[in-house]
């Protein structure tokens, strides 16, 4: 974990919920903490982290209970960690930013930026630097950067990548020093290089949607944070990420899901069971009972054909792919023949599942919307050769089109 990862996080976001009056009642009439709270969140806003952490510090004091100050300490406290030589120390403060992200959770404070600090921030704030030359210089990036030198970032995050050409972190940051020197076309193109060091990390494909948001390209936005879903679908950043992206232009993301019955259930005499569903039409149910037949195959015998390597059965894409892919080729099959047969069924679940059968994105849906634990196993090779459909399916049916002006 590189502690600039961790301060990433904050440095494009603005604390709009502190330019709203949170306070105790015993603060709201105290002119001298409402002054003091919006010279804090003006510095802050201003990306001037470390002359805001004193103020902040002071306001925690004073209103213990100011959610939106708790919050803007912890960051702060994260930005000054970056800048310390003595690690010990700066661990300290990462546990005190911990703290009051946590009690500012708790206060009812649940935002993305609180989630996203909390998550990346270990909880006995220990940041780890390869013991190299390569390493130092990196660290001594990160404090150039949280001081807002970004020349000097620049030079160390550079010199890192001179040592060591295929350094992810090295890259993204030299692009994130630009976009916060309002260097925008150069921020792109490093982070572009950060993505050809790795397309398999999410960072910098949501470091670049941030930037195209705050520049008012929202196509260009949504197509990276519909990338940094790709590179780590199941890493809760990248999905709020995507949210921030659909908030901002007053959407939100789809929610898509099928109903599907009940998994079989295997008994201790090596039986295996299914639940039948008799409330359902006698089509709905001839339709669901190929899609649990197709997986009582599966736990039989299909499983240890596919895997052969593999000791004990785990739900997997393929099996899902095939149970919902039958299930979709007999909805045409059954039911009125006077039907068109580009009809779609009056049952949203069938209605659902015949559209991506369709258009041929049945797989990413089952690893974007509807994975379990086995199924996360099959999501890195099955993206090797199948980028673009992830992208398809979440372009198509999970994420709004951008708005018309």
């Amino acid at each position: 974990m590189q502690a600039r990862n961790i301060c990433r996080l904050f440095c494009l976001f603005i604390l709009l919920s502190l330019l709203i009056p949170n306070l105790s009642a015993q603060t709201a009439n105290d002119d001298s903490y409402k002054t003091e709270r919006h010279q804090a969140i003006q510095l802050y806003n201003e990306n001037k982290h470390l002359e805001a952490l004193p103020l902040f510090e002071d306001l925690a004091k004073r209103n213990p209970e100011d959610v939106d100050v708790l919050v803007g300490l912890g960051a702060c406290l994260i930005d000054k960690s970056a800048t310390m030589e003595d690690q010990d120390a700066a661990a300290q403060e990462r546990v005190r930013a911990r703290t009051a992200l946590l009690k500012a959770q708790q206060l009812g404070n649940n935002s993305t930026l609180v989630q996203n600090l909390l998550q990346v921030t270990p909880e006995n704030g220990v940041v780890t630097y390869q013991s190299s030359a390569a390493g130092e210089a990196l660290r001594l990036g990160e404090a150039a950067f949280a001081r807002r030198d970004f020349d000097e970032a620049i030079k160390n995050y550079s010199k890192v990548l001179e040592l060591d050409p295929k350094n992810y972190s090295a890259a993204l940051f030299v692009g994130d020093s630009y976009f916060a020197a309002k260097k925008f076309d150069q921020a792109g193109q490093w982070y572009e290089k950060a993505v050809a060091i790795d397309p398999n990390r999410e960072t910098a494909y949501r470091y670049h949607a941030d930037m195209l948001t705050k520049n008012g390209d929202m196509a260009g936005a949504r197509k990276k944070a519909i990338q940094a879903v790709v590179a780590e679908p199941y890493n809760p950043i990248t999905w709020r990420g995507l949210q921030e992206w659909a908030t901002v232009n007053k959407l939100q993301l789809n929610r898509v899901h099928i109903n599907t019955p009940a998994a079989p259930s295997s008994s201790t005499d090596g039986q295996v069971n299914l639940t039948v569903d008799s409330g359902q039409s006698p089509e709905n149910m001839a339709i669901w009972l190929v899609y649990s037949g197709t997986q009582i195959s599966w736990h039989k015998e299909e499983f240890a054909k596919h895997f052969p390597n593999e000791k004990a059965y785990r739900h997997s894409l393929p099996e899902e792919s095939e149970a919902l892919s039958a299930a979709a080729s007999m909805i045409g099959n059954l039911g009125d023949k006077k039907k068109k047969k580009s009809e779609l069924p009056k049952d949203p679940d069938l209605a659902l599942l015949l559209k991506l059968k369709v258009v041929n994105l049945i797989a990413p849906y089952v690893l974007l919307s509807a994975a379990d634990e086995g199924i996360s196993h099959d999501y890195e090779s099955y993206r090797q050769q199948n980028r673009a459909k992830l992208e398809q399916y979440l372009s198509e049916f999970v994420v709004p089109p951008v708005p018309k002006n």
